[in-house]
């Protein structure tokens, strides 16, 4: 019986870790570690236990990906004097 509670110990602790390499991650990788997850999650190749876990980490990059985004267009903002203007690219003629 002492396995059991081991396992749970060791379990608990995963969100907390994870938690801590989600706010590490760049944008890219938290993407791409985002997409990953839902090809998973879409092909019903994970038991329920871990798409449980999947849905969870699913949601932390998803948070983290929208608050980088967020920070991004606030830094913007901040460079064109607080008015977000339409993009036009360098060559705009060329369209």
């Amino acid at each position: 019986m002492p396995r059991p509670n081991s396992d749970e110990a060791v379990d608990a602790s995963a969100p907390a870790m994870d938690e801590t390499a989600v706010g590490k991650l760049k944008f890219e990788a938290a993407l791409a570690e985002l997409e990953q997850i839902v090809q998973d999650m879409e092909g019903g190749r994970l038991p329920l236990e871990e798409s449980l876990a999947a849905y969870r980490r699913g949601s932390e990059l998803l948070t983290h990906c929208q608050q980088q985004l967020s920070d991004a267009e606030r830094q913007i903002q901040v460079l064109e004097n607080g008015a977000l203007r339409a993009f036009e690219p360098a060559g705009g003629e060329a369209r």
